[in-house]
């Protein structure tokens, strides 16, 4: 049905926006009160919204999580193409295929179409978590999984109501192939009774305005989204820029992914092109074609225009290009479990490329990564439970503050951040043993990236399984303009007194065997820093000490400040800062001749003498400090020559904004390794 032609005046068109807002709110408040499993009632995994009736975003609330909702206008636009011509008051459509606009399969989209009296005006569409899809582990997500088909249940575009009445043979087909029937049950209905509510809820405001003025709104709410992002792009001085950001393994061998992004801003436009990315996996680390466009938009539009309603009109301005066949668009039958993972690259090269268009605006990495981890077994009679968490972690430091501990980023939504001691000890056999702070996580910086945590969990069952999937262990959350990466996240098994690891392949598990009394341990992320480490106060870095965010060794190592039971010594601060600055380690920039293949880990040359200067041996992670924006990282590749030249090709020198000649920061991050 065509758009309607009739006039509102503002304050209508406020109230119908808000109203939508509301909609969605006391939807969610629905699920959370209706729910039956914890990663719901609890963790907040899930989220709801309005969809026009063209499969446009129309209304989203604050707390709803980025990586659900974005998404969801691909899966509203797959139920329209197969069924447009067949759709009735009281159909309900659930959705999960990532390859039409999934996210992955534990996230199923229920879709209702709401008709007002001149016809379909809208969809009120749930997304939630299943805590199990069915696949090859207890909770579906494996860190190990090579194909989809492993991850459980995929379901295309599909009715399980019609005409309000249950479909049955589709949903008897679905829950008999699911863990925990009684709960994916009760989760399913929680999600119909949430879009029949928001449903109620388009109807009353219909009667209030009339039909034709809700279907005017929603088109003039989209509009003036458009208008708004349009405008501030126009403000971003036009050009060219770039960056690029890795998932650390595929789940089959320690061998990263890379995301390479160009970003252009051409008046009021942004392109985003991921060409030059790697491969799709043969693990879980993908994602379909509707991840990395919604990342895209999730990060423009927090830079851009933070305090507005979210929909599609922000959108409109923003192209995305991903080559089908990569990790970030992969094609049947790829694993998609860790589509957190590989969008979160995206994610990551997008930032470091606006730290360059607005480094003041800058902000550091943070754990880029769900931390999905799974504790399967049987109570003692007998009936299985999944017992699932979701380690928070420190956010990015920015231009101004320090970066927030323990909690959810901006990209995740209102997920809980941390599961309750008491909701996990009443439902499973587990004895939470420890949840604190994690000392020394930060990245250092002017202002210090957030702190991680520490969480250690008992196995009270006589068995059990242990299944998870993660991401930066290794390639630690980047700092920018000079900050300290975090630490990275660390997932492990403590059994008879001595930690063991759980996989080869850090952050990837697969249903590893659990004893009685084994202790999982799981250590979150710090984010990144922002600025020079020696330019922050010694009075904060004090009290960071005082507070047990920062040991004092780490005080004097990393920020330069000398501490004594009183408090600082400035005089032997100012010396140690001052050492501390001539110890850093300079390259030259030297022009590489050869182009940095698509899809490959940049390989950074380094002249023996500096990379010796700077403590770097062959194959060590390395990042040249851009004190402008986010650092560049390479795996070290040790010349025999003298020098102190850094060898970049041109998009290298690109990435930084730089010419041959300029002089960088050396920075050693590690050895490219399992933790042993």
């Amino acid at each position: 049905m065509p758009p309607s032609t009739t006039e509102v005046d503002p304050i209508t068109l406020e109230m119908v926006q808000e109203g939508l807002i509301a909609t969605v709110r006391e939807m969610r408040a629905n699920m959370i009160r209706t729910a039956y499993s914890s990663i719901i009632y609890e963790g907040h995994d899930f989220s709801c919204c309005v969809v026009d009736a063209q499969g446009q975003l129309a209304a989203k609330a604050p707390a709803d999580n980025p990586m659900h909702i974005l998404p969801v206008p691909w899966s509203v636009r797959a139920v329209l193409d197969r069924f447009d011509d067949d759709l009735h008051p009281g159909d309900v459509f659930l959705h999960n295929d990532p390859y039409t606009g999934g996210t992955h399969l534990n996230d199923v989209a229920t879709i209702y179409p709401v008709f007002l009296e001149d016809g379909l005006v809208a969809f009120a569409v749930v997304r939630a978590h299943w805590a199990d899809i069915g696949g090859m582990t207890p909770g579906s997500l494996s860190g190990q999984a090579t194909e989809i088909y492993q991850e459980g249940v995929r379901i295309p575009p599909i009715r399980v109501y019609e005409r309000a009445q249950p479909v049955q043979a589709a949903l008897d087909l679905i829950f008999a192939n699911v863990r925990g029937e009684r709960q994916r049950k009760g989760d399913f209905t929680a999600t119909l009774v949430s879009c029949w509510n928001g449903a109620r809820k388009l109807e009353t405001m219909a009667g209030k305005y009339g039909a034709a003025t809700v279907r005017t709104c929603l088109a003039r709410i989209i509009a003036r989204a458009e208008a708004r992002v349009r405008q501030a792009l126009a403000a971003l001085p036009d050009g060219t820029y770039a960056y690029e950001a890795y998932t650390e393994s595929t789940g089959q061998a320690l061998e990263p992914l890379l995301a390479r992004l160009k970003l252009a801003i051409q008046d009021d436009e942004l392109t985003a092109d991921f060409s030059g990315s790697s491969p799709q996996s043969p693990g879980p680390t993908n994602t379909g074609p509707a991840m990395v466009p919604a990342a895209v938009f999730a990060i423009a539009k927090s830079h851009l225009d933070p305090a507005t309603a979210v929909n599609q009109g922000a959108w409109r301005p923003m192209h995305v290009r991903v080559p089908e066949g990569t990790f970030l668009n992969a094609l049947l039958p790829a694993a998609c479990g860790g589509m957190a993972e590989a969008r979160y690259a995206a994610e990551s090269a997008l930032l470091g490329a606006l730290a360059s268009v607005a480094p003041e605006a800058a902000i550091a990495d943070h754990k880029g990564t769900v931390n999905h981890i799974f504790v399967a077994g049987r109570y003692a009679g007998g009936e299985p439970f999944i017992f699932y968490e979701w380690p928070a972690a420190g956010t990015g430091a920015f231009n101004g503050a320090d970066g927030s501990n323990t909690v959810r980023n901006y990209q995740e939504g209102d997920f809980a951040s941390i599961q309750p001691v008491e909701a996990v000890e009443n439902e499973y056999p587990l004895l939470v043993e420890r949840c604190e702070v994690r000392r020394d996580s930060g990245g250092a910086g002017r202002w210090r990236g957030g702190i991680g945590m520490q969480r250690e969990e008992r196995v009270l069952a006589g068995q059990a399984v242990l299944s998870v999937l993660s991401d930066r262990t290794i390639l630690l959350p980047h700092g920018v303009c000079g900050g300290e990466a975090g630490a990275g996240n660390r997932f492990t098994v403590r059994r008879d007194g001595r930690e063991i690891e759980p996989s080869p392949i850090p952050g990837k598990v697969s249903g590893f065997p659990l004893r009685r009394d084994d202790v999982v341990v799981m250590r979150s992320a710090g984010a990144g820093g922002y600025g020079d480490p020696l330019d922050r106060p010694p009075e904060q870095v004090w009290r960071d000490v005082v507070e047990g965010y920062l040991s004092a060794e780490a005080a004097r190592t990393r920020y330069g400040v000398a501490l004594v039971a009183e408090g600082v010594d400035e005089a032997a601060t100012e010396a140690l800062r001052a050492a501390l600055r001539t110890q850093r380690v300079f390259a030259t920039l030297t022009i590489w001749p050869n182009s940095e293949p698509p899809g490959v880990r940049r390989t950074m040359p380094l002249a023996r003498a500096v990379a010796e200067q700077a403590g770097v041996a062959e194959g060590d992670v390395v990042e040249l400090v851009n004190p402008q924006g986010a650092p560049l990282r390479g795996w070290a590749h040790i010349l025999d020559e003298e020098g102190d030249r850094a060898y970049l090709g041109p998009f290298g020198l690109h990435i930084l904004r730089a010419q041959p000649g300029d002089r960088f920061w050396l920075r050693r991050l590690g050895a490219w390794a399992a933790p042993q």
